[in-house]
């Protein structure tokens, strides 16, 4: 079972330092810091511990500067950092051997030793996490792991060194302004180096000595005043489709002796490298993502608007996954038309709509605003512009629903047309703001169209027109029955046929309201069991309170 220390010098209760909380952590245990500075060296022996910053990222520092020993030390133990500023003199920041390492969100500087340095075997974990300064930035030998969404700079000596068989994963990471190499590989390394940007070294971007067998893929590596790579005498690898610009000649250096194989090809110059390409993973919450698509799909029919929205979001989830994985995106709009008749469910789908942009980091998460003509037209000239600005404002980082759009396009009779105006302000601010807010414009089908032809750049603004179809009156039985089991009320034998009847008599003209005379129908039922119980002369019993009868609705429609 997880055990939580905390440690605060203020809070009665708490362990005044984190040394004091670890020597008494047993296995599992996590340490709990609240903000502050705290001048200790840590060491973790044969335990496995989790030291966090209780009140999140760069509120907790741990500085060991003025000693001789690494800020944290980890022998044959498991150890998980989180969010953690960690300061180190002459000795390394954080050491490992024999060890599980975990470090997220980390940042790290160090005067003359390496930031974070690994050996005998250790397994680790980096994302996330940036140096700032020191000798070296990450020293990996013997060990296997990944290096994810990290940023290595201003180095006096090598970002990287892999050495002695060491194999780790070092994605989507940057390496800039380094004294000496960006990444050293040498004595047997074979890291896999993708999509990494690597720039402004003293000598080579990459450097690849000792029988070393490296893989680079789709990195990018410029402004280096030695070669983009170099391979010593003995050494193979790949380098493939990698991107190379303003380093010596050749790009690629290849020493007699070496065998690396060489795979042309350049990467789109919309590519996206580095630490970069990975915050836009580090961005979403999938776990929300298949909740929310579970929400959607637990709605009463609506099956092709279903179907469109997953469409749409299988496409943001891939485009950030191409991102993170620094391949090319293109400009995607989230503005949509949501057309048809009321009551089928418009302004909920725009709602989960909204959230799962969030979920996947496709837009920063923001209120759902609904609005319509009076919220965005004023009465004066200037002042829909004003209005329409403020409204789309208050929507950014989420939704922008604007119910019956087609209201805008309309003439209110006066001379100045001021729902034009409105029109022309919304088109530049989604433009100028298109990942910031998603725009979704809701009206009839027929009037839709005439929206969009107000202003010659607004259809291009919208990504695509959803249509919500009429339900059917089997749909709109399940939405009563909803309905009613919220409420708690439970429907007689032969309710549901007489309410299918019902429905399915009602004519689908543009004034038929869907959902709405579901609702408009219960809420007609439930005053008619209130009356014919009122009037029973007795008080109800439990089920009788509950149930609904083929009475209650027949008088609710008038038979």
């Amino acid at each position: 079972m997880t055990r939580t220390l905390l440690v605060s010098p203020d809070q009665p209760g708490a362990y005044p330092s984190i040394g004091e909380a670890l020597a008494v952590a047993t296995d599992d245990t996590v340490v709990s810091v609240s903000p502050g500075t705290y001048y200790e060296a840590l060491f973790i022996n044969d335990r496995g511990v989790t030291v966090v910053a209780a009140q999140g990222a760069g509120t907790v520092t741990i500085d060991a500067s003025s000693g001789t020993y690494p800020t944290v030390s980890c022998n044959s133990g498991r150890l998980e950092l989180r969010d953690l500023v960690l300061k180190a003199g002459d000795a390394p920041v954080v050491v490992a051997d024999r060890a599980a390492l975990t470090m997220t969100g980390c940042e790290l500087s160090a005067n003359f030793g390496a930031a974070i340095q690994l050996a005998g075997r250790t397994e680790f974990t980096l994302a996330r996490c940036r140096v700032t300064s020191g000798r070296y930035g990450l020293v990996v030998e013997d060990s296997d792991g990944t290096v994810e969404g990290c940023e290595f700079a201003d180095l006096s000596e090598d970002g990287i060194i892999v050495r002695i068989g060491a194999a780790p994963t070092i994605r989507t990471t940057t390496v800039t302004r380094c004294g000496n190499r960006g990444i050293y590989v040498y004595q047997g390394g074979r890291p896999t180096i993708e999509a990494c940007d690597i720039s402004q070294t003293g000598h080579a971007g990459v450097a690849v000595v000792h029988q070393s067998t490296p893989v680079l893929r789709r990195c990018r590596i410029r402004d280096t005043r030695g070669p983009a790579v170099s391979f010593g005498r003995g050494c193979n690898g790949t380098v493939e489709e990698c991107s190379t610009e303003n380093t010596a000649q050749p790009a690629i250096e290849i020493a007699e002796g070496a065998n690396p194989t060489i795979v042309e090809g350049t990467a789109s110059r919309k590519a996206t490298y580095g630490a970069d390409a990975a915050r836009a993973a580090a961005q979403q919450d999938t776990a929300r993502v298949e909740k929310l698509l579970a929400d959607l799909e637990a709605m009463v029919g609506l099956e092709s608007v279903k179907e469109e929205v997953r469409a749409l979001i299988d496409e943001i989830q891939v485009n950030e996954w191409r991102r993170s994985a620094g391949l090319p995106v293109g400009a995607v709009s989230h503005h949509l038309i949501f057309a048809g008749a009321p009551g089928t469910g418009k302004t909920t789908v725009a709602r989960i709509y909204g959230d799962l942009l969030a979920a996947l980091g496709a837009l920063p998460g923001g209120a759902f605003r609904e609005v319509s003509r009076r919220d965005l037209v004023g009465q004066y000239i200037g002042h829909t512009a004003e209005k329409t600005a403020g409204a789309f404002d208050q929507a950014r980082g989420g939704v922008l629903f604007i119910d019956e759009a087609y209201t805008l396009s309309r003439s209110s009779g006066g001379s100045a047309d001021f729902g034009q105006e409105a029109i022309d302000t919304l088109v530049k601010l989604m433009e100028d703001h298109r990942d910031e807010v998603a725009v979704i414009a809701a009206g009839y089908t027929g009037e839709m169209l005439q929206f969009l032809d107000a202003n010659p750049g607004l259809a291009s603004r919208f990504a695509k027109t959803i249509e919500f179809g009429n339900y059917s009156p089997e749909q709109l039985v399940v939405i009563v029955q909803r309905m009613a089991s919220g409420d708690e009320y439970l429907l007689a034998d032969g309710v549901a046929e007489v309410l299918r009847e019902h429905f399915g008599t009602i004519e689908r003209d543009q004034n038929f309201g869907n959902a709405r005379e579901a609702r408009k129908l219960f809420e007609g039922v439930r005053k008619a069991q209130a009356q014919r119980l009122r009037q029973s002369g007795q008080r109800p019993s439990l089920d009788e309170l509950r149930t609904v009868t083929v009475a209650d609705v027949q008088a609710a429609i008038g038979r």
